[in-house]
């Protein structure tokens, strides 16, 4: 193991080059909405990057209200509550006013009895008056214990005796919290049991009500709510009696009052609830998630609301979990796994260093199919293999799937047409039937075999890895060749269609077809396939022709096309297809375009404190608290954003185009904010192809330097290491050494690793 002792030397540049930056907003009014939307290029995003610093949440998080609405009767966004890889979840709805309510629309599926909470003398819906309740927030800001403020006064002096002389009485209003949380013990996971908490905040008396959609043939004997059929839908504590059909508690100021409530009836009364119940149960349900938080790979950023939506997007996705199959969603028609979509959020949990679980959760995805899609659910099962053999390392797993990926590689090999050297017409996406020869299943097919031949290798599979590289060397010469002859010249920059040899026009606007922002969703995997050769006049023909032509809107793929635009509105972003668009830019270097997408979906692809996700979400408002978005929660889009952030400080370069990464980027598109004087970044036993990655960067600027220490990967050693400290505006590194030996550094804050071994310590 070799040490290395690095300096780095902040100095600041000059004032007159400073003054250049400024907050956008102090110079002038940003464009308006309908501005935004009718542009071709991204204009919120242009306009973000030439803040002072780049991008941030600040810039974007105003600029619309968040999603918040769904097409559902309860309207306002659910949110799943369930113990991790339970099977029955539970459905919360954001704005408190109830348990398992019925969506009412064929999007949505029934969950459990349906229970609605009333407060306040008159029984008014919690939640109802939107300018009254306040936004949901986790426990901590991640952990899955949600608690919501509502405001709702009582009356004074209800009664009839009121004195004469009365005089105005000027008081506090009832304020109430409500707080929730599925217990996470095998019997709670197995019943979706939810523990609730009513308490009166602020205020003299309050009330409390519970209504459920049993009827009134109920009974409610020792604090157990049952049905007609003698089944168990709640417990509480000795708080609640029932009067006409409902549970009702009194509650003074201080005061709480408890339920449990079971999504599935238990078959028995051997659950025990009392008035410590909920507190005893809340704090082993969050050890159970802290415990399962700390196996993922650690990041911490000087920006809480970045660190809290990891944890939290690690959270909700192992809600989602039913068993081993990463569903894309809960409780509605999404309930359901998808190739592509299923892939994105398991690779995510894999490079949280989630290695043994991400290994169970693939095989149900090598398992699936779905008619019309074979050829790309190949690509993408092929890739899913490859990049699991990276980072795990287990050959004996790959060896034990290969009847199941083994299959989807002879598809291929064997499927391509002899006439043009490509694949079958196939679906031209999922949701659009016409058969077309897709480039984006060619070219993810193509890729499949380029990068799968260091695996075969490395499993000595001698004649398969000969027959592999000669059909792929084949298969690139047929799909350049097709590619070609299908491009559109009459624009700038020349389209490249999904259709090939199909005459596919150009979009432009993209968005404004249907098919157009399918192409646009889709084209992420021809990005990613890197089909024309580096350096080539084609290789940025299909990323200049996205954020030309409106394909792009703050960093989010946009979409749109509709001739009505039903309740999602016309003009739509679906961020978690962009995925593949944001590695694109890693790959060519463009951190502050990253940074546009990074901080577009925190402020404006999630819901607000909570970050949750949807597949896609309008851009004209509702109204002032919000936008729809569809089928939220969503595991893609939380497997895309923190994606985002583990390849921000850690991602991984093919520069070779050999099949395999040589090249280490450390903190390649960090936020220039998060090194400003005192901050630090930190992220631990973050998993590569290479090893475990860890790194520590703690500025100092006031003193002039950054303590930068590092724990390169031991497992394999990258051809080449890079590490980037992105500084402040005014800032730039003077100088790099180890002890007396100076260490490359380029203008941009980029110190050359590559000659280094094991455990570095960087400082002044």
């Amino acid at each position: 193991m070799k040490l290395g002792v690095l300096i780095f030397m902040m100095l600041a540049l000059s004032i007159g080059e400073t003054s250049k930056l400024f907050a956008y907003e102090e110079q002038q009014k940003l464009p308006t909405l309908k501005e935004a939307i009718g542009s071709k290029v991204d204009l919120y995003g242009n306009l973000a990057i030439s803040q002072k610093n780049g991008p941030s949440y600040e810039f974007f998080e105003n600029i619309l209200p968040p999603p918040r609405y769904v097409n559902a009767d309860f309207r306002y966004y659910p949110m799943v509550l369930s113990a991790p890889q339970a099977k029955v979840k539970a459905r919360l709805i954001s704005n408190g006013s109830g348990i398992n309510l019925r969506g009412g629309s064929r999007s949505w599926r029934d969950v459990g009895l349906p229970i609605t909470f009333r407060v306040g003398p008159d029984e008014f819906i919690f939640g109802s008056l939107p300018e009254r309740v306040s936004t949901p927030q986790w426990l901590e800001g991640w952990l899955p214990v949600v608690s919501i403020d509502y405001v709702h006064p009582s009356p004074f002096q209800t009664e009839g005796g009121v004195p004469i002389d009365q005089k105005a009485n000027s008081r506090e209003m009832e304020t109430y919290r409500f707080e929730a949380f599925a217990d996470t013990s095998n019997f709670g996971s197995e019943h979706g049991l939810v523990m609730v908490r009513f308490s009166l905040i602020k205020g003299i008396q309050g009330k409390v009500a519970v209504q459920t959609e049993a009827g009134k043939k109920t009974t409610f004997i020792n604090n157990i709510l049952k049905n007609s059929e003698n089944q168990t839908l709640l417990m509480t504590d000795a708080k609640w009696i029932i009067q006409r059909g409902m549970l009702h508690a009194n509650l003074k100021k201080g005061e709480s009052a408890t339920l449990a409530i079971f999504t599935k009836t238990p078959e028995n009364d051997s659950f025990k609830f009392d008035t410590g119940s909920f507190d005893k149960h809340l704090l082993k349900t969050i050890q159970t998630w802290r415990n399962l938080i700390a196996q993922a790979t650690q990041v911490e950023v000087p920006e809480p609301r970045v660190n809290h939506a990891w944890k939290n997007h690690l959270v909700q996705n192992f809600m989602l979990l039913q068993g081993d199959k990463m569903n894309y969603s809960a409780s509605n028609q999404y309930e359901q796994l998808y190739s592509a979509e299923g892939s994105e959020a398991v690779l995510a949990m894999l490079a949280w260093n989630y290695k043994e679980l991400s290994k169970n959760l693939m095989i149900p995805i090598l398992d699936f199919s779905r008619k019309g899609l074979e050829h790309h659910q190949a690509g993408i099962k092929l890739l899913d293999i490859i990049r699991m053999w990276a980072i795990t390392g287990d050959k004996d797993w790959v060896i034990a799937m290969r009847p199941k990926w083994e299959k989807e590689l002879q598809l291929i090999l064997n499927n391509r047409n002899q006439q043009n050297g490509l694949l079958p017409k196939e679906r031209y996406c999922g949701d659009i039937s016409t058969p077309v020869h897709s480039l984006c299943v060619d070219a993810k097919a193509w890729r499949s075999l380029k990068d799968i031949q260091p695996l075969l290798a490395d499993l000595k599979l001698e004649p398969l890895l000969t027959q592999v590289r000669k059909a792929e060397k084949e298969y690139g010469v047929a799909l350049l060749k097709a590619v070609r002859a299908s491009i559109r010249t009459e624009t700038d920059p020349p389209f490249i269609p999904i259709a090939l040899f199909d005459k596919e026009e150009p979009h432009s606007p993209i968005t404004s077809t249907r098919i157009g922002s399918y192409w646009n969703i889709i084209n992420g995997f021809v990005l990613a396939s890197r089909i024309f050769p580096k350096g080539s006049k084609e290789e940025n023909y299909l990323s200049d022709y996205i954020e030309k032509h409106g394909g792009i809107f703050m960093g989010m793929t946009r979409s749109g096309g509709t001739a009505h635009g039903f309740w999602t509105g016309a003009e739509r972003v679906n961020p978690l297809y962009g995925s593949r668009y944001s590695m694109d830019l890693l790959r060519r270097d463009q951190p502050d375009k990253f940074l546009v997408g990074f901080y577009g979906m925190l402020a404006q692809g999630l819901t607000r404190d909570t970050f949750i996700g949807g597949e896609g979400c309008t851009l004209d408002p509702v109204d002032a608290g919000g936008r729809f978005f569809y089928c939220p929660p969503n595991s893609a889009a939380n497997g895309f954003f923190i994606t985002m952030l583990r390849n921000l400080l850690v991602h991984e370069l093919d520069s070779d185009d050999d099949g395999e990464p040589e090249t280490l980027q450390l903190a390649f598109a960090t936020s220039r904010r998060w090194l400003e004087d005192g901050k630090t970044i930190s992220i631990q036993k973050a998993p590569t192809s290479f090893g475990a990655v860890s790194f520590n960067m703690k500025s100092k600027l006031g003193e002039g330097r950054v303590e930068v220490h590092v724990e390169l990967p031991e497992k394999k050693t990258p051809a080449k290491t890079f590490l980037r400290v992105r500084l402040p505006d005014g800032w730039k590194i003077q100088q790099c050494k180890s002890g007396e030996e100076k260490v490359t550094v380029l203008a941009d804050g980029t110190a050359d690793l590559s000659k280094f071994r094991g455990a570095l310590c960087f400082k002044n």
